[in-house]
């Protein structure tokens, strides 16, 4: 059986963060067609749009029947708005399996450390370790993510 890590064979820092996220670097026509043919089904895009691109996203995702949504982060979007937009998109996916990335794959580990600890009980520690495992680089993006854990984690009763 072919999984979503395997379809997105050649993607950089491609990895299967939990059964139904795998994240990674920018993917080609034919890995969002393999991804497609699977059962994927949404391609969550941290890319700026005027990064360069080897092609057009969005017509490719549409054309392997995948949802494609496109959230920004760059520096000038490091905010509290974008992780909500983020956190949002894994929240609303339920069972369907999201491809989420950028370039290399660093942005995306950043930018899913909240819903590590937020969604699924991560401990900080675990959850920086588990981002870096898979490709995070950046101290900036880390303390980002947990920046905005810490402000949005539930009190303790």
């Amino acid at each position: 059986m072919t999984t979503p890590v395997d379809a997105l064979g050649g993607v950089v820092n491609a990895c299967l963060l939990t059964p139904n996220v795998v994240t990674g670097g920018q993917p080609s026509a034919s890995n969002l067609a393999a991804l497609g043919a699977i059962g994927g089904a949404i391609v969550l895009d941290l890319r700026d749009p005027m990064e360069p691109r080897p092609l057009d996203e969005p017509q490719s995702a549409k054309a392997a029947g995948l949802e494609y949504i496109n959230i920004p982060v760059t520096p000038s979007t490091h905010d509290d708005t974008t992780l909500e937009r983020v956190l949002d998109v894994l929240r609303g996916a339920g069972t369907r399996t999201v491809f989420v990335h950028c370039g290399s794959g660093n942005r995306v580990r950043g930018a899913l450390i909240p819903w590590l600890i937020l969604d699924l009980g991560f401990n900080e520690e675990d959850a920086v370790n588990q981002a870096m495992r898979v490709g995070l680089r950046s101290a900036e993006l880390m303390q980002w993510g947990l920046d905005y854990a810490r402000r949005n984690r539930p009190a303790a009763g």
